[in-house]
Order: structure tokens, then C-alpha cells, then sequence
């Protein structure tokens, strides 16, 4: 562990100070990136918050069947607060029953409970189960109405990228999604309806003996033995092939969003060769918890002279499994730090820049509490301050 400090002062003496404290863990060897095929893809280590891969990630594309997991999402919200229930049963309206592609060959004689229709649309990608649930929870009652819901849903929840036109994906010039948004979609129904998403990993799903050629879930994952539980496919002439796909092995569980393939085949060996790379060739790995001191950093007119950097939350990294990156963790705090301080207050960031991976931080909080000091404590801040304009003044060039 290196620790370095760099101090800067204002030119027009307001005490402002900054300074970089270097933490450099040095690891030898380059992770192999994965080549994909796909127009776009985003792979998301979900354990740790880690993107192992962008591709076109924000670029709004057809999703197909992928975004009913948007229609999904809002019914299962409207389930948990308890504005419908699993065993209600709904009308099937002229509207759901004229589209075509997948179906659950619903009528409009038909009363569906709702626990159906959300199996329909994940097991069978039903377009009309769509449509029947998009119409009893829309405003308006159109799938026009519900489709703005969605759309306004969705910029809510961070996804920027996303404009719905329907319910189901059914080819719509304005109808478009980006991977990364398909992902923090995939993220949320994982984490906030865990009660629900074991339907995503069901393989077959019979209803009512009508739709005997398609009974089958289209995810070509389930069933390899390699963690994958859901979530969906989508396919168009448009859009290509598309999987949004998600895995769980031991702790760590990885979500990814692949569109724009060839062909059927194509996808599954795509799906299956993320899985293994992303379980294969990464590992979780500590390298400190939260309330850890990291480093030490000056504090104006304090009782103490410094103040402890401490994790604000535990830093675990996604690292290779046998060849290291470069890892850097940089500090960075404007100074000066000014007493008082409360033990908890954030104080700065820890910057984590990996080479292949995407930058984040995590925030650096005080370790302790710190009190303003006495007439001592600032005759010592202020000569600190006119040495260190001393030194600047005799380095500078004339």
C-alpha cells in the first residue's frame, strides 16, 4: 500500500487546498474481453454493480418481446399495492385478441386470472395476455394509455433510452430500448420482486389445453445447469434476436441483455458463452469493509491535525480469476477540511479504475468525530498555510 499526497494552493489565498491520496494495488497480466456478435449487448455483474461489457448500450433499439418485462414490472407494482390481485380475473377484449405472433389463443368469451396471464406472457411471450392486462391497468383503459404509463414508469426508474407504443413489443417506429435500459429493468424485477421471479425460470407453462405448440419457454438457458433462471426472449424482423438473460452461481448472480442476432441458434450460443465467461474468468474478491480506514487527510483548525478516510461500505471487486488488472484507488478530497467534523459525514470519494472495466466510487466518510480547536490549533493551521505558500512561492518558475 502507497499512500501519496499532493497539495495545491488557491492563487487567491481562500485556504483551498487539494490533494490526491494514492492507494496503487499493481497486479500483472490483461483480462480477455468477451467479442460479441450481437448489435448490442451489457453484461452486468449484479453482486457487485460491476459492467463487464457495453456495446451500443444506450443506443434506443427495437426490443421486441423483451420490453413485456416492462408490462410485467408494472403489474407485478400494482399487485404489491394491492390494486390487483393474483386471482382476479380479467376480460379479453377485441383489441387483445387481434394480434397475432405469440399467443395464448385467448377470446373475448374469456375470463383470465391474472397469476395466468403473467405465466402467458413470461412462459409463452402471449402478446394478447399482454394486451388484456395493459387495458385493466391503464388510465384510460386503451393499451395506448398504459403504454404512456409505461413510458413515464420507466424514465422514473433511470431508463432514459425507453419510449413504449404498446404493451408487447409489437413492431412500432416509435417503440425502442436500449440494452442498458433492459438491464436496470432485468436488475429491478430481480431485486424488488423476488416473490415473483421464480415464474421466470419455469420451462413450460399449459393453459387451458389450447396452445399445445406453445407451451414451452423460449429461454434457451434453462435447463443447461448453469445457474440461468430467466428472463426473456424477443425476436422480429426488425429487431433480430434478443435475450435478456440472468444466472446465479454460489453468491454472485449475472445479468445480461444481448439483441440483434441472426438466428435462434446463434442467440443460444451466445447466451450460454456470456454465462460461462462472466462465471469463468471473474471472481469476488474483499479488499476492505465498511467503516475500514483507508488513509488520513489534513483538517483545518481542528482538535486533531487529520482526520481518518474511512469506507462508507464495503469494497468488494469483481478482479480475474487468473490474470490481474492494474487496479488504482484514488482518494480524492478538496481541502480544506474544516472543523468540526461528525464521525460519518462524507468527506470525499474513492475512485476505482480498472483497465477493461468501467470507472466507479464508492464515498469516504470521517472516521471519527473532529472539534474545533483552540487559539493553539489555529496558530498552527495558519503557519502551516503561509510555509506552504512560502515553498510554492520559492518553486515557482519566474
Amino acid at each position: 500500500m502507497r499512500m501519496l499526497y499532493q497539495n495545491k494552493l488557491s492563487p487567491v489565498f481562500k485556504f483551498l487546498m487539494t490533494f490526491l491520496l494514492l492507494i496503487a494495488f499493481l497486479w500483472t497480466g490483461k483480462a480477455l474481453s468477451f467479442e460479441t456478435s450481437a448489435k448490442a449487448a451489457y453484461i452486468l455483474d449484479q453482486t457487485t454493480g460491476t459492467v463487464l461489457l457495453e456495446k451500443n448500450a444506450d443506443q434506443p433499439l427495437p426490443p421486441a418481446s423483451m420490453s413485456k418485462l416492462m408490462t410485467l414490472y408494472m403489474a407485478f407494482e400494482y399487485i404489491n399495492q394491492g390494486r390487483l390481485d393474483m386471482t382476479e380475473k380479467l376480460p379479453v377484449s377485441d383489441a387483445a385478441v387481434k394480434y397475432r405472433g405469440s399467443t395464448m389463443f385467448l377470446n373475448t368469451s374469456d375470463r383470465v386470472t391474472v397469476e395466468d396471464l403473467l405465466r402467458g406472457i413470461i412462459v409463452l411471450s402471449g402478446n394478447d395476455a399482454c394486451v388484456v392486462l395493459a387495458e385493466a391497468l391503464s388510465p384510460d383503459g386503451t393499451e395506448k394509455g398504459f403504454a404512456d404509463l409505461m413510458t413515464r414508469r420507466a424514465k422514473k426508474m433511470g431508463m432514459l433510452n425507453s419510449v413504449f407504443a404498446n404493451s408487447n413489443g409489437w413492431p412500432h417506429p416509435e417503440h425502442k430500448m436500449s440494452v442498458k435500459d433492459l438491464a436496470i429493468l432485468a436488475n429491478r424485477i430481480v431485486a424488488d420482486f423476488p416473490e415473483y421471479y421464480e415464474m421466470f425460470a419455469e420451462e413450460t407453462f399449459e393453459f387451458d389445453g389450447r396452445a399445445a405448440a406453445n407451451t414451452r419457454n423460449r429461454n434457451p438457458l434453462l435447463g443447461l445447469g448453469i445457474g440461468a433462471d430467466g428472463l426473456k426472449t424477443g425476436h422480429t424482423s426488425e429487431a433480430g434476436y434478443g435475450l435478456v438473460g440472468s444466472a446465479i452461481q454460489g453468491e454472485r448472480r449475472v445479468i445480461f441483455v444481448i439483441t440483434g442476432l441472426r438466428s435462434k441458434s446463434v442467440r443460444a450460443d451466445e447466451a450460454e458463452a456470456i454465462v460461462n465467461w462472466a462465471f469463468r474468468q471473474f471472481t469476488q474478491k474483499k479488499y476492505g469493509g465498511k467503516n475500514d480506514v483507508i488513509g488520513f487527510a489534513p483538517v483545518w483548525n481542528g482538535a486533531s491535525a487529520q482526520v481518518g478516510l474511512a469506507l462508507a461500505e464495503d469494497l468488494d471487486l469483481l478482479v480475474p480469476v487468473f490474470d490481474g488488472d492494474d487496479i488504482n484507488f484514488n482518494a480524492e478530497i478538496k481541502t480544506p477540511i474544516k472543523a468540526p467534523l461528525s464521525k460519518g459525514s462524507t468527506i470525499g470519494n474513492l475512485i476505482i479504475s480498472r483497465p477493461n472495466l468501467p470507472t466507479f466510487k464508492i464515498p469516504l466518510v470521517a472516521a471519527e468525530n473532529i472539534g474545533i480547536g483552540g487559539f493553539k490549533e489555529k496558530v498552527f493551521s495558519a503557519a502551516k498555510f503561509i510555509l506552504r505558500s512560502i515553498n510554492q512561492s520559492q518553486e515557482a518558475p519566474f
